[in-house]
């Protein structure tokens, strides 16, 4: 995967610079990044704070957890179906 470049604390400020009225064509060239990641960011980030931004994060990482989790759990119960059955 690969590494972001930005923490959430500076999207979020550059968001906020943004609404402060500098361009977006402006911001991307001074921090170096294209306009779709900014417009990707706001669809993500805008109208957050950092602390929001932060228990975003850990509520996405729960819930992958949680995710990997019940599909272990599925799988484990197919495979138990399967050799009740005896078709394996």
């Amino acid at each position: 995967m690969k590494k972001k470049r930005f923490s959430e604390e500076q999207i979020i400020g550059i968001l906020r610079e943004a609404q402060a009225g500098v361009a977006v064509k402006e911001l991307c060239r001074k921090y170096g990044f294209s306009d779709a990641t900014f417009y990707n960011w706001r669809s993500k980030y805008g109208g957050m704070e950092v602390s929001d931004a932060k228990r975003l994060k850990s509520l996405e990482s729960e819930n992958a957890r949680l995710k990997k989790l019940l599909a272990e759990s599925m799988l484990d119960n197919e495979a138990l179906k399967a050799a009740l059955s005896g078709k394996y």
